[in-house]
């Protein structure tokens, strides 16, 4: 590691080079498509709970990922934690995507997206974004587990 890699301690947050920066970048995919589908949820009106009912459900689990987000920037940002820990969020949100929405046990299979809507293009977008959200979530993935490996390197 150079002398110029080094941050400077007296500021908090070290600024990122152009991959890392990129990595930020790419994480707002996730995020903002995230949002469209827990909207959509609501919109739809099936498989939603706390807030939105009173009732706990995954739905309300799920809710726990921007928490997570908001934390892991933080942590990122002042240098507490790097791409392996996107690394980490991303495996294990393309795994719950995955079980709760395509595997055999899902809990909110495709149909339960597109049916509700009385215009099957509206349902198909759904599921649309749905599919969007878990592909970003592994190219996410894989780019920081590049920039981990790179890190270690």
């Amino acid at each position: 590691m150079s002398i110029e890699s080094l941050r400077d301690l007296s500021d908090p947050v070290r600024p990122a080079d152009g991959r890392e920066r990129l990595l930020y970048v790419l994480l707002a995919v996730p995020t903002l498509l995230g949002m469209v589908h827990h909207v959509d949820h609501v919109i739809r009106g099936n498989h939603v709970g706390w807030p939105v009912t009173p009732a706990v459900t995954p739905f309300t689990y799920s809710l726990v990922i921007y928490p997570v987000v908001a934390v892991g920037l933080y942590l990122t940002l002042t240098d507490r934690a790097g791409a392996g820990l996107w690394a980490a969020i991303m495996a294990a949100s393309a795994g719950m995507l995955a079980f709760f929405h395509v595997s055999p046990w899902a809990v909110e299979p495709p149909q339960d997206v597109i049916l509700p809507y009385a215009n099957p293009l509206v349902g198909y977008a759904a599921f649309a974004v749905l599919l969007a959200l878990m592909a970003s979530v592994v190219a996410v993935g894989a780019y920081a587990l590049f920039l981990w490996r790179r890190e270690g390197a």
